[in-house]
Order: structure tokens, then sequence, then C-alpha cells
């Protein structure tokens, strides 16, 4: 038997090598230590404390010996590795492990413990290094078969040991010999997972804070006459009054010349002397590549490019991108771009606006995030025109690097964004967006439109992986994540508008006052096209005056019955037929004052030709602190505040978290499917309003916010961007108490992966390409988690026909299996409720005379089930996604018309009863036209073991239950299909890192 070092060294594992953010915000390297790192290992360790080097080895060790070097450069990837973390081309810690056996000697597999120990540069102590480098090294271990790490760490060295202690993994602790003896299971937990994605979010958000809230900003490329992107970005700068230190840089500036619009000049970044924190680089591509260098060696910590010329121009291109991304890296660098519009952060204390946008916008509590500086431009002026400010705006271009989930990231914990809203053209990595989605909607509402949604249509710019789900699917995966997906930017704004200043709303009751009664009508239309519950419009009539309008809000308001007030608008016209002036902003502040007033219920106002009202509800209104509910300050509770000049409004209070009952499950008897919106909502009282829908649970105590009344020249665009909010509001409260996932008896999951693995090792490698179970092997497996296939007997002859009949029992049906006829029931390949062998023998020959010979329609018989609706269940596993559960009604409904909901796996108890609620198709099920109810309960048990199956077994790539006959008494499984393959890698399982495309 041959020792360790006898074993033959493996090929360089590259798939090893990752960037990872660091806590400070930084950027590092891991990859393997080769023989060719000597000497920066030598260079490396003469950088560290001769305290560090003790802790290390447990004894003065001034130097590495020849012996050393060879030693900790020289593995075999297997039993021995070695991981570096780097920046630039130097050290600034390492890694490694040693395979040993249960007395601690060198060993081979199948021994499965090894010895760890990290050596970290005094330097770089405390940026979250060694943290990395444990994620990386356990997850190469878990490669190698590694189950356990051993280290001995000194008592003294406590930094190290809180380094295994907050990891997460299950450990021991033991005092030996005057050392901490530490063993970790490096199976990972909840907490470890846990602990991972939180140090994730803390690093991937500071880097964005550095490149939003920097102390400096170097303009490279700005030219040295007026006009051309640098110069603009820096005027912008200046104009924007900029906090920091700026500074402009020109590589053929003249001598003697040291200043550019009154800030200094210079040649590069290294002659400037001082620490930059932000490049903005606007140069030609060709000399990007000397700049970035430029920066990387002085330290400057993120760069934000404006240049063109990358991968939006072709494989060249995209080739320069990633080698962009990669040096960036490299120095610790993160990169907005490239073919960037800029960055804009309106915070008083920095007052950025480091972009093309010539007007910045105002401080407020928007954040915005493009992928299209056009969009962001049309962004930027609708939302100034309507009166929204922004806390910051990020426009990402190719978005090389930083990316939506990075900005995300940022946001959940930013205490100045209350809102997010998204333009994005391609997801690089959907399963990470939409976690990260799902974790701040729970806090704050995320709002996305999708550009490039078709096949074919993403941007060139975008080297992103490709998804095969279809755009519905990831629209409704991305809602069950608490995202308010819309379809144009328009709406994207109406939506950002009403949830930035109002508070949520409790329900779907609409209260529709106004001066015009068919302005009302239309808005009642508009709202019960969005599914919202409209009272009776309350016209009142066109003589009304900004008073009655203040008094009628102000009741509406206080009416338990509503839980938000659409108040519409048309101009007054005086005797002389002359429209009167003034007349806007009087009202506008009529309503603000009886808004700010009454109970927190959204309020929104639907203009026809009222410019001015709509321009005086877009003016900034106070963030004071709100003023005395009705009741005091000398108003009684019933009595509405006299009108002021200039109203004021205070902080927006949101619909208590108990306002409204969760969607109801259908019983047997019930005629209509359950509602999916809130059906009882109680009304918030004026003394004591609730806090939870507005509170980020997440981050420092926001400051104050805006209250606007939003105002829209369509009532189908209020309508819209209401409904929206009282979905949002819907899921945050039902998010606030997850779903359960539910526990089965009897199901035999270990049997299903012993027949699974042997199913994958059949044949000559057809298991690496995938394999389709036949008809029993199918059965086997669905049993094994508690779903019954009715069984199906081949009926190649009219004889066989009927032996199979004699078998399973009469009445039977006959149908054909051909893959053209599958599921066509319209092209006549069924016969039903065959009670006898004449009507059985007939029936064949019908199926043969008609669709063609026995061997062509390849028949089976089947016993009849009971009569129901024909579902069809589904799941598939998308690398991009994961995996997916899907559910309509068989035939046209789901295939022709698309009426097809979905959820990511594992869905709860919850999320499988509003999944066949939520079909257009729904009331079917329900007892439509007097028919009988369905067992919706035991299509619910399906989908979670259908769930659960998929869930436990990755490589069930694709499952197919169709039909599914759904009985007023249970339901019957009538034909199924399942697909193996080796899974996917779980990238989101694995260590920290950023993507590369």
């Amino acid at each position: 038997m041959r020792t360790p070092s006898d074993q033959p060294d493996h090929a360089y594992p590259d798939h090893w090598e990752a960037d990872v953010v660091l806590r400070d915000g930084g950027t590092a390297r891991i990859r393997p230590i080769t023989p060719d790192d000597a000497e920066r290992l030598v260079s490396f360790y003469e950088q560290v404390s001769d305290e560090s080097k003790y802790y290390r080895f447990f004894a003065p060790y001034p130097r590495l010996s020849a012996k050393d070097v060879h030693r900790f450069t020289h593995h075999d990837y297997v039993d021995r590795v070695g991981l570096a973390a780097t920046v630039g081309d130097d050290f600034i810690a390492t890694v490694r492990y040693d395979r040993i056996d249960d007395r601690g000697h060198p060993a081979s597999a199948p021994a499965d413990e090894a010895e760890v120990a990290f050596l970290v540069q005094d330097a770089h102590q405390g940026r979250g290094v060694a943290s990395a480098l444990l994620e990386h090294i356990a997850a190469v271990a878990r490669e190698r078969d590694i189950r356990r790490f051993a280290a001995e760490v000194l008592p003294a060295n406590s930094k190290m040991i809180k380094v295994f202690t907050d990891a997460g993994y299950t450990q021991k602790r033991s005092f030996e010999d005057g050392a901490v003896r530490l063993h970790l299971d490096l199976e990972p937990t909840d907490r470890s997972l846990a602990v991972q994605r939180a140090r994730e979010q803390r690093a991937e958000a500071r880097s964005v804070q550095r490149l939003l809230a920097p102390g400096s900003v170097a303009v490279i490329g700005a030219g040295r006459t007026s006009g051309g992107v640098g110069r603009t970005v820096l005027r912008n700068l200046l104009d924007a009054g900029y906090t920091g230190r700026t500074y402009a840089v020109n590589g053929a500036l003249p001598e003697g010349r040291s200043e550019m619009d009154g800030v200094p000049a210079f040649r590069s970044v290294g002659e400037i002397g001082e620490p930059v924190d932000l490049a903005i680089v606007a140069v030609p591509a060709e000399r990007v590549p000397e700049v970035l260098a430029d920066c990387g060696e002085h330290g400057v910590q993120g760069l934000v490019v404006l240049s063109a010329g990358y991968a939006e121009q072709g494989a060249a291109g995209r080739e320069r991108q990633r080698e962009l991304v990669r040096r960036a890296r490299s120095y610790g660098m993160r990169v907005i771009g490239p073919n960037a519009f800029g960055v804009i952060n309106t915070a008083s204390g920095v007052r950025l606006n480091a972009s093309l946008a010539p007007h910045p916008p105002a401080q407020g509590r928007i954040g915005l995030f493009t992928q299209s500086g056009a969009i962001g431009i049309a962004l930027l002026s609708g939302l100034h025109r309507r009166g929204a400010g922004l806390s910051s705006f990020v426009s990402a271009g190719n978005r090389a690097d930083v990316s939506g989930n990075d900005i995300l990231q940022y946001w959940y914990d930013d205490p100045d964004t209350d809102v997010a809203l998204m333009y994005l053209e391609s997801i690089g990595n959907p399963r990470k967006f939409t976690r990260l989605a799902r974790r701040t909607a729970a806090v704050k509402p995320v709002v996305v439109v999708q550009g490039a949604r078709h096949d074919g249509s993403a941007p060139p710019g975008h080297a992103v992986p490709v998804t095969r789900i279809p755009y519905a699917t990831v629209s409704a995966l991305l809602r069950q994540a608490g995202v308010i997906r819309v379809d144009t930017v328009t709406e994207l704004v109406d939506a950002g508008l009403l949830l930035a200043g109002q508070p949520l709303p409790a329900g779907p009751r609409v209260a529709i006052l106004g001066n015009s009664e068919s302005l009302g009508l239309l808005t009642y239309d508009a709202c019960l096209t969005e599914g919202l519950r409209p009272l009776r419009p309350r016209d009142l009539t066109t003589a009304a005056t900004p008073q009655d309008f203040r008094a009628a809000l102000f009741e509406a308001l206080q009416d338990d019955a509503c839980d938000a007030v659409v108040v519409t608008a048309i101009p007054w016209v005086g005797d002389n037929g002359v429209t009167e002036s003034g007349d806007g902003e009087v009202l506008a502040a009529a309503l603000r004052a009886a808004s700010a007033m009454a109970p927190a219920k959204p309020v929104l106002v639907v203009h026809v030709e009222m410019g001015a009202l709509a321009d005086a509800l877009a003016a900034a209104t106070s963030t004071a602190p709100p003023p005395p509910g009705p009741g005091a300050a000398g108003h009684p509770a019933s009595e509405p505040p006299a009108p002021t000049g200039t109203a004021t409004t205070g902080t927006p209070r949101p619909a208590p978290a108990a306002a409204a009952d969760p969607a109801p499950t259908a019983p047997a008897g019930t005629q209509h499917p359950a509602p999916t919106g809130p059906s009882a909502p109680a009304t918030p009282t004026a003394h004591a309003p609730a806090e939870a829908d507005h509170a980020p649970e997440a981050g420092g105590t926001p400051g104050p916010r805006e209250s606007r009344i939003p105002a829209y020249p369509a009532a189908e665009r209020a309508a819209r961007a209401l409904a929206e909010a009282v979905r949002y509001a819907q899921w945050r409260r039902q998010a606030a108490e997850p779903g359960r996932v539910p526990h089965y008896e009897g199901i035999d999951e270990a049997g299903a992966a012993a027949q699974i693995q042997r199913a994958l090792g059949e044949g000559d490698g057809a298991g690496e390409r995938g394999v389709t179970l036949d008809p029993a092997a199918t059965g086997e497996l669905l049993r094994r988690y508690g779903i019954d296939v009715r069984p199906a007997l081949a009926a190649p002859t009219p004889d066989a026909a009927v032996r199979a009949a004699g078998h399973l029992g009469y009445p039977v049906a006959l149908k054909t299996t051909a893959p053209h006829l599958r599921h066509r029931p319209d092209l006549g390949g069924v016969r039903l409720d065959l009670a006898t062998e004449e009507q059985l023998r007939t029936a064949y020959a019908e199926l043969t005379q008609t669709l063609g010979k026995p061997e062509e329609l390849q028949p089976v018989v089947q016993p009849m089930a009971p009569r129901g609706v024909d579902t069809v269940v589904r799941a598939a596993l998308d690398p991009a996604v994961g995996a997916v559960l899907s559910f309509g009604l068989a035939g046209a409904p789901s295939e022709l018309l698309g009426d097809t909901a979905h959820r990511l796996v594992p869905a709860t108890e919850r999320d499988v009863a509003e999944q066949i609620r939520s079909i257009r198709a729904a009331p079917l099920l329900f007892g439509w036209r007097g028919s009988d109810p369905v067992d919706t309960s035991a299509l619910e048990e399906l989908l979670l073991r259908v769930s659960r199956l998929v869930d436990d077994h990755p490589e069930i790539v694709a499952i197919g239950l169709e039909p599914v006959v759904v009985a007023p008494r249970g339901l019957s499984v009538l034909g199924a299909t399942v697909r193996l393959a080796p899974p996917p890698a779980r990238t989101d399982l694995g260590p920290r890192r950023l993507p590369s495309y």
C-alpha cells in the first residue's frame, strides 16, 4: 500500500478558483497553491509577524526552510491541499489540510478526517479572510470525501478560535497538552448556511457602499475642454455638491496645468498622492487596462466604467470585459459597468452624482437600479417630473461585476431606502436573486420590470447563463418571492410612487369619490378588472369645492369598510365657461390635510387634465413627526380639519399586520374558489396605528419619510398600482408566518435513492445523459412517496385488451399512448366506460379503423377512475432556478392558454393552496355553475408529495403526472413519466464566490 506521499498528483483543480468579497467590501482571489508559488510564499511569510508565526507553529519560527517551502507548495489536491487568498499577485493568507487517520498520522482515503491550519498576514486580519478560506477549504474537503476537520489552536489565539466557532458547523472542543483541540463536522447545517449568507450580505452590501459613499473620487478621462463624457461627469459631481475630495485625471494634461473646473488635476492616479476611493473611468476601451493598473496599484477601492467597447461588440469585446473584471478583482476592486451610465447617492452627507444625468434627483426614499442607460434616463426624468426623490441610483451597463443582486444586498438594510425599483434585462443568478428578493421584500417593496423577455433578445453585453424556464414561469416565481412584477417602466414608476409615499393597504376594499360620476365609474370598472373590491362611487357633483373633497376624504378614511381611497377629479368650470385657476393647488392642500389627520390608509388621485393638481401633489411635503390624530389638538374625531394653505403630513402609518384574514381554504361545498386577497379586514384606528408593514426590521432606524399622494392621469394606472400594493401587503403579512412543509409517514426516501442510483448506473453511460423510467419503474418510484398511479396494461390486440380488462375488472377505458396522440382526447384516442367485452371490442375496432394500426397507436386498457376535473402536475429542475412545481388543468387551459401556476420547491402547504387557486380556470375546481366541488385537499397533498420527492432527489430532473383526475372525493393519477439525470451543481449551497461570466 502506498503512503499519501506516494500518491500521484492530480490535475490542477481550476474549479476551486474563486473571487470573494471580504468583510470590508474589498475582493480577494482564492486559488490552489502550486509549485510556482514558492517565492510568493516566502515573501508572504516574511511579512507575517512573529506572534502570528508562533500561533501557527506553536514555537518561534522566523523563516521557512527549503523543505517547508516544498511541502507547502506541492500538493496532490486530494490528501494534501493548500489554498491561498491573493490580492494582486501577492498572498495575503493561506490554508491547508492534510488527511489523517484516527491516530493523527498521514493517510489516504477511506480516512475521512483532515488536519487544517491557517495563516493570515497581520495587515489583512479582521477582513474575514480566514472565514472565507474556511468555507472554501471545507468545500474542497467534502469533494474529496473528507467529513471532519481537526485543528489545534493556542488558547491565546482567540481570533482563530472564533473563526472556527462562528462558522456554524457542528463541533467538539477539548483542551489537550496546552492547546485547544477542535473537531468540525463539515456537513453543512442550517446554522452554517445562515452564517455564510449573513456574511455574504454584509460583505456585498459593504462593497456597494464603498462605491456609493466614497470619501474621494477621481474622474479619469476628464477632457481638457468642456464637453465629453469625463468632463460632463466632473461637472455633475461639482454641481451636485459632492462632499468628498474630487480629482480630475487626464494623461495628456499639459505641463504646468494643475486644476480643472476648480479641482486638482493630475496625469495619473499615482500622482495624486492621497487615497482615492472611487474612480470614474471615461477613457477609450483600449486605454482602460493601463488606467486599471494605475488605480489598482494605488489603492483605489472601486471603478465605475463608463467606457463602451466591451461585450456589446462581440466575442473580442466579451473577452476584454472578462479581463477587465478579472484584473479589477485581483486588485481588490469592484466594477460597475462597463458601458455604465453612472451612480447617484443623494444622502446629505454624500451628494454624489457620478453619472451623465444633468439634473440629479431630489433626495428621497426610492432606490433605482437599471441595466440600461437609456431606460435610466427615462426613469430619472419620470420620477423627477412626478416629484419622487431617490436615495440612490445605479446604472450597471453590461453589469459584468456589480449586479442587481449586489444592490439588493445593499438596499436590504439601507435605512435611506424604503422602496426598490429595478429595470432588468437579464438575471445572471435567478436562484440567488429570488432568495435575496424574498428577504428584501419582507421588509420593503421590490418592484421589477424586465426587458428582453423573449428568447434571443438578451442584450449582447450581458453574458449570463441561459435558463430554459420560460419568462412566465420566472415571473410567477418572482411573485412567489414577494416581488412586485410589472410590465412597463410606466407601471414601475406608478407603483413606486404609491409605495414610497403611502402606507400599505389592509385589504382590497376601495372607496371612490370625486366630482365626476363618469370618471368614478371608470375607476370602479378599473378596480374590478384588477381584482379589487370597490365600493359604490360617491359623486360629489361638479359643484364640489376643495372643502367638500376634504370632508369627503376624511369621512372615507374614517370608514371601517374601506382599505384605500381613490379620489377622482376633473377641472372646475366657472359660470362663464372658463376653467377656474388655482383650484389644483387648493385641492391638493385640502387632500393632504384630510389624509394627514385620518387613519393611515393609502390615498390615490385620478385626474383628467388637471396639471396644477398633479404638480401640487408632487411637491415635497413635511417629513416632521405625525400630527395628533383626530380627537386631539382641538379636532374631535368626527370633525374634519380646517383647510390650510400648505398642508403637511407626517410619517405614513401602515395598516396593521392583522388587518386582514389570510386567504381561506375553500371547503368541499364552496361554490367559488377561495379568494386570494384579504377578505375581512379590520380597520386601524386613528389612535393606535400599527407600524409593522413599514418598519424595516433589518438595518438601522430610517430617516424621515416623505408623504405624497400619487396622482395618475388614467384610472387604469391607479387601479393597477393599488392592486399591486394590495397583493404585496397580503404577501408580506403571510411572509411574517411562513407556511409549513408537512411531514408524511411512510415515505421511503432511502429506497427511492437506491432505485434512482440503480437506474442511473445501468446501461452504457446512459446515466450520464439521463434516463426516462419505464412505466413499471415510474410507478414503483412514485409509490415510495405515497403516489399511486392507476395501472395500465398493454393491448396490442383485441384479445389482449379483453384479457387486460378481465384482469383489471370492468368498466375500463381504452386509450392510445402514441406520442402524437398522448393527452389528446380531442382526437378521439380515448374510449371510456366500457362495461362489457362487446363494448371493448367495438371500441378497439373503431380506434384502429379511425386512427391507425395497433402498433402505431400503442393502446392500453386502464380501470375507470371516478369522474372529476382533469388536471396536470409537473416538476422540472432548471440549473439556474432550481426545482419548479407546476399545476394546471389538463388540455387546452394549460397547453393552449398557458394557464399554469408555478412554485419553487420545496413548496409549503400555503404555497400549494394558493397555487391551485391562482389559475384562471380555478372555478372549475370549486363548483362552477353548480357542479360538484372536487377534493382540493387531496390535490394539495399530491402537490406536496411531488414537491418532497423532487426536493429529496435532485436526480429527478423532470416529472409529469397527466392526467390527474380530481373527483369530489379523492383523485386518480392516470399517467406518469419520470426522467433522471445527474443533478447540476448547486452553486447556492457552496462557498461564497462572485460570479464570472
